[in-house]
């Protein structure tokens, strides 16, 4: 009989899957199973994979394929994907090399098919790579946007600066109509600067005291010369109550004043600043190349901009007329109680205006002293608030009128030393004729004059020092000439003042 069911089956041939499985022991998909029995050769003799001997369906092609194919393919190193896997996986180890610079591990590579490739097998490099430009993309982006920031607030701060400072325009017009009788510059680059302090009661400042209309007068006034190497500084104060020469000047109704000899500061309040800049022209024969005036509100913000100057008093202040009441010693001032301090006069020593100046020109090296000490006029960002108290009450001539000009003349005084940045007072005596006002000592002035007119030095030292030095002087004229016969040299000027680098504490 013949057993329809096949052969009988043999122990050494693997058993067919049930549900009609391939009986090569590939798995249905086609993939070789890795330690399938396919791997090893069939038994000799035995029939060819073990089918039935009916054939197998037309058109499976992958199903006429026994274990010996399989394993050629498996030696060929192609594997089930064909030639297709073996490009792939050539191209997978080129990208690997190119973007992580490691080499391809040994052996085949896995498929996605086997569904165990992992993040750790994918090349590093490029990931890297990846993440690193899209960091630098955004980096480069977030600095562009703070340059924009950054430019558009200098940019607001300039123009804020900038528009704060109020031009005089008709003090040049009028200047220029004298242009003939005013002194010719005689040293290039060195640069004389007429500073006003206006005592104007009007807006903010009335009070300070009595507004009269509007009316106002020079309540300080320096000439500050700086020397063409900027390695000095002088300030020469003028007192208000000078007698001088005021030329004929139009006043503000365009009506001419007349000449007359009489006290400074009405030269302010007659023609404002163009005569009082012609006056100092005559006095001292001096070129005045520029002028600022600044008023109450403008000293106080720029003392407070400093966050106050320390003084020392010898004794307590009361003055009511100047809101002031200060105890004796060591002490700061906020800009209001400056303000007062330099204004005092009735409460204060023997009252008279030449005690004032010197007070305040002590207050001017402090503040001095206190803004390069602290590097303020160094750091942009200390400098600002005084350059905004500054330009807010500073009227000046087209020449200092813009904010770069302001910082070029600042940045000429920042390496001055405190020790060279000197006060004094024009050298001046009672008036015979008042006592109340003052008169020059000649030739005591007009050597000082000379000096800075010609851009030469000065010295200043201590009242009570400059008594001592005269007093040696005089003993030592004995009348008698000079062993040697030689000419001493010229010795430099000095005169009673100040310097910023003294302590008002320690005198």
């Amino acid at each position: 009989m013949t057993d329809s069911a096949g052969p009988p089956s043999d122990p050494d041939r693997p058993e067919a899957t049930e549900g009609g499985g391939q009986q090569d022991g590939t798995p249905q998909d086609g993939t070789p199973e890795s330690g399938s029995p396919q791997d090893s050769p069939p038994p000799s003799g035995s029939p060819q994979g073990g089918a039935p001997q009916d054939s197998p369906p037309q058109g499976d092609v992958s199903q006429e394929k026994g274990p010996a194919a399989a394993e050629a393919d498996t030696a060929d190193g192609a594997g089930a994907a064909g030639p297709e896997a073996e490009a792939g996986e050539a191209g997978a180890v080129a990208s690997g090399e190119a973007e992580g610079g490691s080499e391809p591990a040994a052996g085949p590579v896995r498929g996605e098919a086997d569904g165990v490739q992992t993040w750790a097998d994918q090349p590093k490099g490029g990931i890297l790579a990846a993440r690193r430009s899209h960091w630098l993309r955004w980096t480069a982006l977030a600095a562009s946007f703070l340059v924009l920031i950054a430019a558009g607030v200098g940019w607001w701060m300039y123009k804020k600066l900038d528009g704060n400072i109020t031009t005089d325009t008709g003090a040049v017009a009028e200047l220029k109509a004298y242009e003939k009788e005013r002194p010719t510059p005689v040293v290039v680059d060195a640069q004389n600067i007429l500073l006003i302090g206006s005592d104007s009661r009007a807006g903010d400042n009335r009070k300070y005291g009595r507004d009269d209309g509007g009316s106002q007068r020079s309540d300080t006034t320096i000439l500050l010369h700086l020397a063409a190497d900027r390695k000095s500084a002088t300030a020469v104060s003028i007192p208000r109550d000078l007698m001088v020469e005021i030329p004929s000047c139009r006043t503000a109704d365009d009506k001419k004043t007349r000449e007359r000899f009489t006290q400074f500061n009405s030269a302010f309040e007659l023609g404002g600043t163009a005569c009082t800049i012609r006056t100092v022209e005559r006095m001292t024969g001096i070129r005045v190349d520029h002028h600022m005036v600044v008023d109450f509100n403008g000293f106080k913000d720029m003392v407070d901009a400093v966050d106050g100057v320390e003084i020392c008093l010898k004794e307590p202040i009361n003055d009511k007329d100047a809101h002031l009441e200060l105890p004796a010693g060591r002490q700061t001032l906020n800009g209001e109680k400056a303000l007062g301090y330099v204004r005092a006069r009735k409460s204060l020593g023997n009252g008279s205006d030449t005690e004032r100046m010197e007070r305040q020109q002590q207050f001017l090296g402090a503040l001095v002293n206190k803004m390069q000490s602290n590097g303020v006029l160094l750091n942009p960002t200390r400098l600002y608030p005084v350059l905004d108290a500054a330009t807010k009450s500073l009227t000046t001539d087209p020449g200092l009128a813009s904010l770069r000009d302001l910082y070029d003349l600042v940045r000429g005084m920042r390496d001055v030393p405190t020790e060279q940045v000197q006060f004094l007072t024009v050298p001046r005596q009672p008036y015979r004729n008042d006592p109340n006002r003052d008169e020059l000592v000649e030739p005591d002035a007009g050597d000082l004059f000379r000096q800075l007119r010609e851009d030469k030095p000065v010295a200043v030292v201590p009242a009570d020092e400059l008594q001592e030095t005269e007093g040696d002087q005089e003993s030592g004229r004995d009348g008698k000439p000079d062993d040697d016969g030689s000419e001493s040299p010229t010795p430099t000027p000095t005169y009673s003042g100040s310097s910023a680098a003294d302590d008002l504490c320690k005198q």
